[in-house]
């Protein structure tokens, strides 16, 4: 128990036999119940918690996938066993020891105080993500990072890769647990969920622990792509369904005219420019000037609506 809060811990695993028996013995006491989740793991990672749980008893728990669900899959069955143990709060601490068990009260205040339904760590706070993360990993994960921002309308989160989380049981049952998908979108996905919900999300400082044997089985190129493309999908789905279904918001209407405007104003000064390259003949300035007054504004209407956007889901106390 953690300031009068029943608490546990979500430890999506796969193929983790060498790192799990580490995340499991240094989980501070004030755990309750640790859980951890083997996703149809091809190596011992059931068999090495299983030795550890004749130690511990019933604070640990095993879920075995028979199929693998994801990483996502992996944490809200995590979630759903811990909520039903009667936990106050869950936290996610992956199977691979990449999760500092130091960081765990930081994670845990803001939501077992109130002032937060869910708690994300954030590696950028401190400058050792830059010399401990790969270069491309890190990179990735700011661009990613960035681009989540404006899709979830969480300006404040800037490590949306960030697996680290702490959440109450209300916002789980608040939640849309079978729309969140499962696999390597988890984590941008549930931040979206969380926009849609009107649930308070803040940033917590974490230490980056990487060159601990751990493996990371993401392709980037793949993930380049593949998170671009879900992502831009998820951005009009969250407009449609928080400022048209659920409240009314003019900022569809802002992002509405910027997305066909500022494209429309570009590609129309693309063509004025390429007309005047091959054919050498002047472009009139009443066309130039409409080409520049549509891109122009387009980014002012985008602009504004990330502004908007922005202010409406402020959050309250950084901590």
């Amino acid at each position: 128990m953690y300031k009068g809060k029943l608490i546990g811990v979500s430890v999506p695993s796969y193929n983790e036999e060498k790192l799990i028996g580490r995340v499991i013995t240094t989980m501070p006491e004030f755990v309750d119940r640790i859980i951890v989740v083997d996703d149809c793991s091809r190596d011992n990672t059931a068999q090495a918690v299983q030795a550890l749980q004749q130690q511990t008893g019933e604070r640990l728990i095993l879920i075995r996938h028979e199929t693998n669900q994801g990483v996502g899959g992996a944490v809200l069955s995590g979630h759903r066993r811990g909520f039903q143990e009667g936990m106050d709060v869950m936290v996610v601490m992956a199977g691979d020891a990449q999760m500092s068990p130091e960081d765990l009260p930081a994670i845990l205040d803001p939501v077992v105080e109130g002032r937060a339904d869910y708690a994300k760590g954030n590696r950028f706070f401190n400058r050792e993500a830059w010399t401990k993360m790969p270069r491309l990993r890190f990179f990735g994960n700011a661009g990613l990072s960035m681009l989540t921002k404006i899709v979830s309308g969480y300006w404040h989160v800037s490590d949306s890769q960030s697996g680290y989380t702490a959440l109450s049981r209300q916002a789980f049952e608040r939640l849309d647990l079978g729309n969140i998908r499962r696999g390597y979108h988890f984590e941008n996905d549930m931040l979206i969920h969380l926009n849609v919900a009107s649930l308070r999300v803040v940033d917590v400082p974490i230490q980056a622990v990487y060159g601990v044997g751990e493996k990371s089985g993401i392709r980037y190129l793949w993930a380049m792509f593949s998170f671009s493309w879900y992502l831009t999908g998820r951005f009009f789905w969250r407009l449609v369904e928080k400022y048209v279904i659920r409240d009314f918001h003019p900022l569809v209407f802002f992002y509405l005219f910027g997305i066909l405007l500022t494209p429309l104003g570009f590609l129309f000064g693309a063509y004025l420019a390429l007309y005047r390259l091959i054919s050498g003949l002047p472009v009139q300035d009443t066309s130039a000037l409409f080409a520049a007054l549509l891109f122009i504004s387009g980014v002012q209407f985008l602009l504004f609506a990330m502004g908007f956007d922005k202010d409406y889901n402020r959050p309250g106390e950084r901590f």
